[in-house]
């Protein structure tokens, strides 16, 4: 029995002794990087870990870890002696809070466990305020008449633009877009669609609402609007037409509106904001080309046609009941606008009479023969002894026109020719001429008119027939008028 005692205490003794020979030192870390606090290069950034003895490396990267905003950040270790260095594999972020963890498990090559876990923090968000709400649109329980009214949240400081959309939401649904101003400390809210009139909305803003470092709000926020509390009707305040020089003539109801030239467009005014889709729904025309609707600001809409109406033609403008304003209250009245589409400035080039010599050749007297647009089958006196039969004579013809621009030279050219029944007479045209006429005087009467001179080989025969001196369909002048009829003055052989 006492040589069991002495053996043990002989054991004690020894365990005694290692025991403080293990503790000749603390195993701990003793210094690290890259060091408390906030830090700017978040790429350039590595943890090192310094131990106060030689570490085994198997348990310590074991039982390390670097975690960002929560989440593991992966990397590999490198050693050196006591140091031990952690590189990410992808470069540390910015606006992250990151924490270095050593569990108490890591041990020096002895087998010495440190006594305490190695925690320790870090950042690379450059602040730590949080965004504060400083005021708001709509105000709580206020009562917007306009179905595209933009809600409008302004905050302490820049927020960011992604957590608008995960961080701010309302209630029915709204889809629509935000955009920031103010240095991004101002909020919008831009709905796709108007608000549902007579209806109450929630706006909420959670704590996934961060500002430009992450920092979210703390606390969610809610507050409430309503929708739609006008209840009077849009109307037709003018309706006006614009001419090229941006003159503006009101539109009569009680009347015919003269007057109205090619290029003109339609000025509606109404007495507010209304609905563009339902202003072109409700507007059309009558015996006329259909609207195209330039441009618009609410309360103004410009239309003009999308082709151009024919010179004299008469026909309807009409406004329809059933314009919405941005409530959906709706127009009562209906509009009918008569036009006249006579404007001075669109009337077309129109042929009014011919002039030709019936003795081209004489020195003494020409022998003039002229037709207006107004004669019917008048008798040519185009003679054997001036213009034999199938002999080809040199002679020329004048054309008067009724025009208020310079006739299209080319035009002429193209659409003027002269044709007979019973093959009476023809004509070659070789040369067209808008001065250095062949006689100096126009046709008495007819000064005010433009005068374009053809000349060309006419050969006759000794038939007899209906000549036809004609211009086809598409005559043109300077300012884009354009005649579409075909014009034929006809004299008899």
């Amino acid at each position: 029995m006492k040589i069991k005692t002495l053996l043990l205490t002989i054991v004690c003794i020894f365990l005694f002794n290692s025991c403080d020979i293990l503790r000749f030192g603390l195993f701990e870390v003793s210094s690290w990087s890259p060091g408390e606090g906030y830090h700017s290069d978040s790429e350039q950034l590595t943890v090192s870990l310094f131990f106060s003895m030689e570490p085994n490396r198997g348990s310590v990267e074991r039982n390390f870890s670097l975690t960002g905003n929560g989440d593991r950040v992966r990397g590999t270790f490198l050693w050196s002696g006591k140091h031990m260095a952690y590189i990410p594999s992808t470069p540390l972020e910015i606006n992250t809070d990151y924490i270095i963890n050593l569990s108490a498990d890591a041990h020096d090559t002895n087998g010495l466990s440190m006594d305490d876990a190695f925690i320790r923090s870090f950042t690379t968000r450059p602040g730590s305020e949080r965004p504060v709400l400083i005021s708001y649109y709509p105000q709580p329980y206020d009562e917007i008449d306009d179905l595209r009214t933009e809600v409008q949240l302004e905050f302490s400081i820049p927020v960011s633009l992604s957590s608008l959309y995960s961080g701010v939401s309302f209630s029915p649904s709204m889809t629509g877009s935000w955009r920031l101003e103010n240095n991004d400390t101002l909020a919008i809210f831009t709905p796709v669609e108007p608000w549902s009139q007579r209806t109450r909305y929630e706006i909420r803003l959670s704590t996934l609402l961060t500002d430009i470092n992450g920092m979210n709000i703390g606390n969610d926020f809610l507050s409430i609007f309503s929708i739609g509390t006008d209840k009077e009707a849009p109307y037709l305040l003018t309706a006006q037409r614009i001419t090229k020089d941006g003159e503006l003539i009101d539109l009569n109801t009680d009347a015919e509106n003269e007057g109205w030239e090619k290029e003109d467009k339609l000025l509606l005014t109404f007495s507010e904001d209304v609905d563009r889709i339902t202003v072109r729904n409700n507007l059309s025309t009558e015996d006329a080309p259909s609207f195209i609707l330039e441009s618009e600001t609410g309360t103004e809409f410009i239309f003009k046609f999308d082709t151009i109406p024919s010179f004299e033609s008469r026909f309807k403008i009409i406004l329809k009941p059933g314009v919405k304003d941005n409530t959906g209250n709706e127009s009562k009245d209906e509009y009918v606008f008569r036009i006249f589409a006579n404007g001075e400035n669109s009337k077309p080039p129109e042929l009014m009479g011919f002039r030709m010599p019936m003795a081209p050749q004489s020195e003494v007297n020409l022998q003039l023969f002229s037709a207006g647009a107004a004669s019917i089958f008048e008798i040519i006196p185009i003679s054997d002894d001036f213009y034999p039969s199938s002999v080809n004579v040199l002679t020329w013809i004048e054309l008067y026109f009724d025009s208020v621009a310079e006739i299209n030279i080319f035009s002429i050219m193209e659409l003027f020719r002269i044709e007979s029944s019973n093959y009476a007479i023809n004509f070659s045209p070789q040369l067209v001429k808008t001065n250095n006429f062949s006689i100096t005087d126009p046709h008495t009467g007819w000064e005010e008119y433009q005068r374009i001179e053809i000349a060309g080989i006419l050969t006759n025969s000794t038939n007899f027939g209906i000549i036809y001196f004609q211009i086809g369909a598409g005559l043109s002048d300077s300012l884009g008028n354009k005649n579409e009829k075909p014009q034929i003055i006809s004299v008899v052989k």
